[in-house]
């Protein structure tokens, strides 16, 4: 049987131009094409721990009802967002996941011909979904490792809609100081809006990270705060995130996000993760544990004359391992360890790691060393 041929006039012009998202390679198709039985995954920056208790009860209790449509407006996890941060209700978007709310703020504001302006290496979703509007995005070199928002705000032109700032930097990790940004928000033109991306925020123990939302948003910023459940809440299979911002933005996301795309089941067990009497004591659990294993994975990549790029403040680490990280990383699968090569976010030369449990990041190194041995034989 042969299904009709489309001709590329169909396709818009900015669709060719797109490199589309890679995922992480799953556990499961690793094992099934190399045969392997114990695989690693340390390549998606998803926590090592699995959902609250509280949330694995509130999924079971919705289970009978998913013959039914969700609520389509979020109402109870948008209220108890609302709570969480002190801010309005109506303060509140949300998305599936932190990319969903990007996807959105991009549709709300982006005609072809406007721009975007972000640090690269970043994450690819603020290129993706730029070109996808036949938008341009704006590709402003780190430095150092770190946005350099000095040149973040050079790059900016009167045909600027969108600032992504990626804090901490996925891939790298790193992050700007207090001082940086509160000079970065002074000189920001008021035409633009900035997107701060706190997806890692409840990793981050530095005292010099900020708070986006206490000490932006809540002082009259022209920003959205993005923040997500899918990394220390354990809930990434869910696809749960959320965008704090001014009541107009948040209005014009509801025009265009996609009706029921956040699930009952996606609700439910965020509201459970909030709302559980010993969430903060978890919290402040994993934050100890990631921080307790973030050096030994930066140290099994000085061991092998790797340098990471930091000071990492999250849960991975991202390190340079030569002109193209695919080799290396293809070894390491065959070790039974996922690691993330990042060419798709601009560093064709780097890896990066995600903190896992201490036997995964030990596995890791092991992996590691083993490969390089190998190498030099």
């Amino acid at each position: 049987m042969s299904l009709a041929e489309i001709s590329e006039s169909f396709f818009k012009p900015a669709v060719a131009d797109i490199v589309p998202y890679e995922p992480g390679k799953p556990v499961e198709e690793v094992q099934r094409e190399l045969g392997l039985d114990r695989v690693v995954k340390l390549a998606s920056n998803e926590g090592p721990y699995g959902p609250f208790a509280e949330a694995l009860e509130a999924l079971a209790d919705a289970a009978p009802s998913l013959n039914r449509y969700p609520d389509g407006g979020g109402y109870r996890l948008r209220q108890a967002l609302a709570e969480r941060h002190g801010i309005r209700f109506e303060e509140v978007a949300l998305g599936a996941g932190a990319d969903g709310v990007v996807d959105s703020l991009a549709q709300i504001s982006l005609d072809p011909g406007d721009q975007v302006v972000l640090g690269w290496p970043s994450f690819p979703s603020y290129v993706i979904t730029a070109r996808k509007l036949g938008a341009e995005p704006v590709l402003v070199p780190l430095r150092d490792g770190r946005y350099d928002l000095d040149a973040l705000l050079g790059a900016v032109t009167d045909r600027t809609k969108l600032v992504y700032v990626c804090h901490p930097n996925n891939p790298t990790g790193t992050m700007n100081t207090r001082v940086e940004l509160d000079e970065f928000f002074e000189r920001v033109p008021d035409h633009v809006v900035t997107v701060l991306d706190q997806a890692y925020f409840e990793y981050v123990d530095d005292p010099d990270y900020p708070d986006g939302v206490e000490e932006y948003l809540k002082q009259g910023r022209r920003v959205v705060v993005l923040r997500t459940f899918s990394k220390i809440f354990g809930l990434a299979g869910l696809r749960v995130g959320y965008g704090l911002a001014a009541e107009d933005i948040v209005t014009a996301v509801g025009k265009v996000r996609r009706a029921f795309d956040i699930t009952t089941p996606a609700q439910v067990a965020a509201i459970a993760s909030l709302e559980a009497p010993g969430a903060q004591a978890e919290l402040e659990r994993r934050r100890r544990a990631n921080a307790e294993g973030r050096p030994a994975v930066g140290a099994a990549l000085r061991d092998h004359g790797f340098e990471p790029a930091g000071p990492a403040v999250a849960n991975f680490v991202f390190a340079e391992v030569g002109e193209d990280s695919r080799p290396l990383f293809e070894q390491l699968l065959r070790e039974g360890v996922i690691v993330r090569p990042t060419g798709g976010f601009g560093a064709p030369g780097g890896i990066r790691i995600t903190v896992g449990t201490p036997e995964e990041n030990a596995l890791f190194a092991g992996a590691l060393g083993r490969v390089l041995s190998h190498a030099q034989t």
